[in-house]
């Protein structure tokens, strides 16, 4: 035969007050009933004044792109031959070295 202590009331309370305790842990770290993943919960509509502003950052930065790739080929257009005037004795030098660049013959 067990002998059963006499209940302390005192005893009692800290047990029911640590079992509420462990029953609200519980539920704090149990998963959401209704849990969606972040793609699928619904949108948080934007206020019109929000739309407009993130619309005209985006023009700004297309225009910005498309402004520099047209100066990027223009750069890179051919020129033509005949506005390049110098002297005979300047094209040669370019002539000549051109053909050294492009040998394989080395300095020294």
């Amino acid at each position: 035969m067990t002998n059963m202590p006499p209940a302390d009331p005192r005893i009692e309370a800290v047990a029911t007050r640590l079992k509420e305790a462990a029953q609200k842990r519980a539920e704090a770290y149990a998963p959401p009933t209704e849990w969606q993943p972040i793609w699928k919960r619904p949108r948080k509509p934007k206020s019109i004044k929000a739309k407009k502003a993130e619309l005209a950052k985006q023009r700004k930065r297309l225009k910005a792109a498309g402004v520099r790739r047209f100066y990027g080929a223009q750069s890179r257009r051919p020129r033509p031959r005949q506005n390049r005037i110098g002297s005979a004795a300047a094209r040669r030098d370019t002539r000549a070295l051109s053909r050294m660049r492009h040998s394989n013959a080395w300095l020294w």
